[in-house]
C-alpha cells in the first residue's frame, strides 16, 4: 500500500496505485482542477469524500486501499463524487497483499502498574459494586454515591474509586444456554479484570442469575477482596445500602495496600476500538494505532481487535495473517454466524455504516471495514475467541463482538483489557471504567472542536506534519503513560459509570 502519510499539494490523496478513486483532503468546489490526476471536479466534493479518477462502468468494482469497496450502480465519469448514490456493497474481494511485519528495534519498555496475585497487571485500582440483575442496579449506584459523599475513600489514596457495574438483564431469561452464559461470563470477567482490586456483588434475591450459583460455578469464597449479599436478605433498599457501605469499609484497607511498581509493557492488554468513524479513520488514526499495536506486540503485549460486523469485507486480510488454518475456520464461522444473525433479524451486514459514517465519507461496510482492520497493524493473528472469554494468547487476537462500541468495549474489558485505545472521526463521547480509554482523533477539525474529549490528534498525518510511524510511537508512549496513572480526557470528564453494556442476544421472557 502506498505511503498514506503524504498529502498531495493538489488537495487529494491517492492511497494505492491501483485505486480508481482518490480522497479529497479539503472541500473541493465543482470546477477545481487536479493537475497530477488530470481531473476536473464535475461535482462539489466534501472533505474526506471520494472522487473517481477515471471512468467506472456500471457494475465495475470501485477500489480504495487497493481493495474493492463496492461496485458502481451507474456509469461514473472522472471527477465525479463517488458515494452512496452511485455505489453499493459487493461480494467481490481483492487478493490480500503480503505486508512485512513491523519489527521493533527499541529496548524493552516499562510502566508503573498494579501486579495482582494471579500475575496479571492492572493499570488502575478500582473497587466494583457488581450487580447480578437490573433490580439491584439502583442500590449499587446508591452505595457508590453514598461512599463518595461520605468521603469514605479519603484515607485510601491508592484506590481510584468505587464503580457501580449495572446492566438491564439478569432475569426474564433462561437459566442456561448461550444468552445466560454470555451474560455471566461478561459479569464475572469484568469483575475479574486486573483493574479491580476488589468486588462487592449485590443481588435482589429472586433473579435468574443467583449469587449462590455464581459462588459455586466460580469457586468463590468471601474475604477482603470479594463480598456478596442480596437486597431481600438485607431487609430492603436502605438496609442494603447501609450493609454495602459497611462491607466496603472492611474491604478498602486491603485494596489500598496495592502499590504501583515497575512492570513490563508485555503486561498490557489493549482493546482496540473505533467509533464515529469517517473517511480519515482508515487513513490516519487507524493506521497509526495499528503501528502502535505492532510496537506493543513486538514488546510482548496483547491487542484485541473486535467488532465483527466492522471487519466484514476485510476478513480476507485477517485470514492471510492467521497463525494457523484453524483460526481461519474459527473466524470464518463467526462471519457466517453474523450473516445468519442479521438475516433472521431482517437486517443486512451493510446496515452499517451509520448515517454519521456516511456523512463523513464512508460509503459501504467494505470501505469502513478495510479502514477498521488497520487498527490491528501487520502482526500475525494469534487467536480468535468468543465475546468476553479470557485472553489467553499474547500478540494480536480477535474477539467476536457487535460493532456497537460500548458493547464491544465491555466484552474486551471482560476478556482482560486493562487499557483501551479508541479512534474517532465524527467525534465520540465515551469513557470506560475500570480500563481507561485513550481517544484518537482522525482529523484536526474534530480534535479542535472536541478538545476536552480527544487525547491525540492523528489529523496531522493527513496534512503531512507527521507520519504514521511517528504517531504510532506517540500512541505507544501515551499508552505507557496512561497505564502508569496519567488520566485520559474521558477520565478527567468523569466518564465510565454508565458505559457497561453487555451483549444480549436471547429472548426476554
Amino acid at each position: 500500500m502506498a505511503d498514506r502519510s503524504a498529502l498531495l499539494d493538489t488537495g487529494v490523496i491517492r492511497l494505492h496505485p491501483s485505486d480508481n478513486v482518490v480522497v479529497a483532503a479539503r472541500s473541493l468546489p465543482a470546477g477545481t482542477k487536479i493537475a497530477p490526476e488530470k481531473l476536473t471536479m464535475l461535482d462539489a466534493i466534501p472533505f474526506g469524500h471520494k472522487i473517481a479518477t477515471r471512468a467506472i462502468a456500471a457494475g465495475e468494482p470501485v477500489r480504495k486501499y487497493g481493495q474493492v469497496i463496492g461496485v458502481a450502480t451507474q456509469d461514473i465519469a472522472p471527477g465525479t463524487h463517488v458515494h452512496v448514490h452511485n455505489v453499493v456493497t459487493s461480494d467481490l474481494r481483492s487478493k490480500a497483499e503480503t505486508r512485512s511485519v513491523f519489527r521493533a528495534s527499541e529496548a524493552p519498555r516499562m510502566f508503573m502498574g498494579y501486579r495482582r496475585d494471579d500475575g496479571r497487571v492492572g493499570t488502575r485500582n478500582y473497587v466494583a459494586v457488581l450487580t447480578s440483575v437490573n433490580c439491584s442496579a439502583s442500590v449499587a449506584r446508591f452505595i457508590a454515591a453514598a461512599a463518595e459523599k461520605s468521603g469514605l475513600l479519603r484515607d485510601y489514596p491508592n484506590i481510584d474509586g468505587i464503580v457501580p457495574i449495572t446492566h438491564t438483564s439478569g432475569c426474564g431469561m433462561a437459566g442456561s444456554g448461550e444468552n445466560y452464559d454470555l451474560l455471566v461470563r461478561t459479569l464475572w470477567g469484568t469483575a475479574a479484570n486486573p483493574n479491580f482490586g476488589a468486588v462487592l456483588l449485590v443481588g435482589l434475591g429472586c433473579e435468574v442469575i443467583q449469587i449462590a450459583r455464581l459462588r459455586k460455578d466460580y469457586g468463590l469464597s468471601e474475604g477482603p477482596r470479594f463480598q456478596a449479599y442480596n437486597i431481600q436478605d438485607a431487609g430492603g433498599t436502605r438496609k442494603a445500602v447501609a450493609e454495602g457501605l459497611q462491607r466496603l469499609k472492611t474491604m478498602l484497607p486491603e485494596v489500598n495496600r496495592a502499590e504501583r511498581s515497575e512492570q513490563p509493557a508485555s503486561a498490557l492488554v489493549v482493546g482496540l476500538q473505533c467509533g464515529g468513524s469517517d473517511a480519515w479513520s482508515g487513513v490516519t488514526a487507524n493506521p497509526a494505532l495499528g503501528n502502535a499495536s505492532d510496537r506493543l506486540v513486538a514488546l510482548g503485549g496483547t491487542v484485541i481487535l473486535s467488532e465483527t460486523p466492522e471487519i466484514y469485507g476485510a476478513e480476507h486480510l485477517l485470514y492471510a495473517r492467521a497463525a494457523s488454518p484453524d483460526l481461519v475456520e474459527t473466524l470464518r464461522g463467526r462471519i457466517k454466524w453474523w450473516e445468519n444473525y442479521t438475516a433472521i433479524n431482517n437486517m443486512e451486514m451493510n446496515n452499517n455504516p451509520t448515517p454519521g459514517n456516511k456523512a463523513g465519507g464512508l460509503t459501504t461496510i467494505l470501505e469502513k471495514s478495510l479502514g477498521a482492520v488497520a487498527k490491528g497493524g501487520t502482526s500475525p493473528l494469534m487467536d480468535v475467541f468468543e465475546y468476553a472469554k479470557p485472553v489467553k494468547t499474547h500478540g494480536l487476537v480477535f474477539m467476536d463482538s457487535p460493532g456497537l462500541d460500548p458493547c464491544s468495549a465491555t466484552g474486551q474489558v471482560a476478556s482482560g483489557a486493562n487499557l483501551l485505545a479508541f479512534t474517532t472521526g465524527r467525534g465520540s463521547a465515551y469513557g470506560c471504567k475500570p480500563s481507561p480509554s485513550i481517544k484518537l482523533a482522525t482529523n484536526s477539525d474534530i480534535y479542535r472542536r472536541m478538545a476536552d474529549d480527544m487525547d491525540i490528534n492523528c489529523g496531522t498525518i493527513a496534512t503531512g506534519e507527521a507520519s504514521v510511524a511517528e504517531k504510532g510511537a506517540e500512541i505507544l508512549d501515551t499508552m505507557l503513560d496512561v497505564a502508569s496513572g496519567k488520566k485520559t480526557k474521558s477520565e478527567e470528564l468523569g466518564y465510565g459509570d454508565l458505559e457497561f453494556v453487555p451483549w444480549h442476544i436471547g429472548a426476554v421472557m
